[in-house]
């Protein structure tokens, strides 16, 4: 029987004790075919000695993986590498892998727009969809779940379109704040933007099937999309939001259309009621689904907001998102979709198929807070709160008004800068903004063609406004040192 001839290397003092390394290397090589079947171990004595350790600890890992399988012990023979365990190649450092069968799908592309360099220590990040926690009501929410703790846990699984009383409040809510009539089973309550989208495509697309978006437009939603394998049709946007009468007709008509009207992502603009009758002409006379995705409607300053698009709809034509990340905070994983019914019962099954349902007692949660109005006296508070941010925003830019052009800043938690002269480079005032400390965002990272645009993109919501003074000064000064090198 063939005898252990293998390096084992212990870590003193680190942060794993001596007898978990001991064990993951052992299982290791057995695993790797380094220690085959049949291989016999030394005495747990004479391992114990070699390696410097207390003999219990190999006593225990023995005993560990003889529970597992990987070894067996016989009377009179020791302990070995159990020989009901497959022959396992050795693994060669060097060797090139194959890649298998179930990766060779392409993988979906995400924008360098949603996974940014991570913000260093001391560092202000100007990082897009980061809300502000300072006024979260912590009374409020401890007592909801104080009142959710007292409820009887039920003891099987929810209806996968999410709990009836949340359901019902989100209805009655939207009803109020946007305008859209819908009964509570036509909401379905999903993780969040992107399950929501996910769960669209799935129930919509072919293979063959194009979708419309704004241009530039929400990398995440495009990565959603050209993951179902489909065309991505890039729709210009201008200040009156997406050019609705250059959507393709006929028989290159997209199936879907997905625009975020109250507040274009990421240039900030809002759709016209012009443009908006004409949209859902247009999915009428193409039978298109239009997908509306609120994300931000709830902040405006200054402007009064128009009505969603789903409220002037009464064909069905438009499946309706919104979403706790903003009103809230995104950590909470939480919103809710408004769909045709046909659509809404096709949507209902994927999601059992998906996560089943959104968990119970965050849902019960999520419908008390509506039910008792702290949703609303919260966002009338946050209004407030931004608009304080905002304005010290536009004070900290102000010396660079002539070089860049602000966009975006009358709804929302973000600001688009339009960089003005065809020398302007995005990249080297990011990377210059950057060294100073300071992180910001290139347009032209949420564009799938050509840029027609030069721009900076600055998330505000999530920061202080000692920090939105300090930043938005700094990249003041990179701003006008770059238009001055270029003179």
């Amino acid at each position: 029987m063939p005898e252990l001839n293998l390096p084992l290397t212990l870590v003193r003092n680190g942060q794993k004790p001596l007898y978990r390394q001991l064990y993951e290397q052992l299982r290791a090589a057995i695993l790797n075919g380094s220690l085959a079947p049949g291989v016999r171990l030394p005495s747990s004595r004479a391992l114990a000695e070699e390696l410097g350790i207390a003999r219990n600890s190999v006593v225990s890992v023995y005993e560990e993986l003889l529970s597992e399988g990987y070894l067996v012990s016989q009377h009179g023979s020791g302990t070995s590498v159990s020989s009901e365990l497959p022959s396992l190649p050795k693994l060669e450092k060097a060797v090139e892998r194959k890649i298998p069968r179930w990766l060779m799908q392409e993988e979906p592309v995400i924008s360098e727009a949603e996974l940014p360099l991570p913000a260093l220590p001391g560092q202000i990040d100007f990082r897009l969809g980061v809300t502000s926690t300072a006024l979260w009501p912590q009374q409020a929410w401890q007592a909801i779940w104080r009142e959710v703790s007292r409820q009887q846990l039920p003891g099987d699984y929810g209806d996968p379109g999410g709990e009836g009383a949340l359901r019902t409040a989100i209805a009655s809510y939207v009803g109020r704040a946007r305008g859209v009539a819908c009964q509570p089973e036509d909401v379905i309550i999903v993780a969040g933007t992107v399950q929501a989208l996910d769960l669209i495509a799935r129930a919509t697309l072919g293979m063959h099937d194009a979708v419309a978006m704004e241009e530039p437009g929400y990398p995440l939603a495009r990565a959603v999309f050209q993951s179902r394998q489909v065309q991505v049709v890039p729709v210009p946007v201008d200040t009156d939001g997406l050019r609705v009468e250059m959507l393709p007709c006929g028989a290159t008509a997209p199936t879907l259309v997905y625009v975020t009207p109250s507040h274009q992502y990421p240039l900030g603009t809002r759709l016209s009621i012009a443009r908006r009758l004409t949209l859902l002409e247009w999915a009428r006379e193409h039978e298109s689904l239009v997908i509306e995705d609120d994300y931000d409607s709830e902040f405006r300053f200054g402007a009064q907001p128009l009505p969603a698009l789903a409220s002037l709809d009464d064909l069905s034509r438009v499946a309706y998102i919104g979403s706790f990340s903003k009103v809230l905070t995104p950590a909470l994983r939480a919103g809710y979709l408004i769909a045709p019914p046909l659509l809404r019962e096709r949507i209902t099954r994927l999601k059992l198929l998906s996560d089943i349902h959104l968990s119970w007692p965050l849902q019960q949660g999520l419908a008390l807070f509506l039910q008792s109005r702290n949703l609303e006296r919260y966002i009338q508070r946050l209004r407030q709160h931004y608009a304080e941010k905002r304005a010290t925003l536009l004070q900290a830019l102000a010396p660079v008004a002539g070089l860049v052009e602000m966009q975006g800043l009358d709804a929302g938690l973000h600001a688009c800068l339009e960089l003005k002269g065809d020398d302007v480079h995005e990249a080297e005032i990011v990377a210059r903004s950057y060294q100073r400390g300071v992180v910001v965002y290139a347009l032209h990272h949420y564009y799938l063609g050509l840029p027609d645009k030069k721009g900076l993109l600055l998330g505000y919501g999530g920061l202080e406004e000692a920090q939105i003074m300090e930043g938005a000064k700094k990249l003041a000064a990179v701003i006008r040192q770059t238009d001055k090198e270029k003179k």
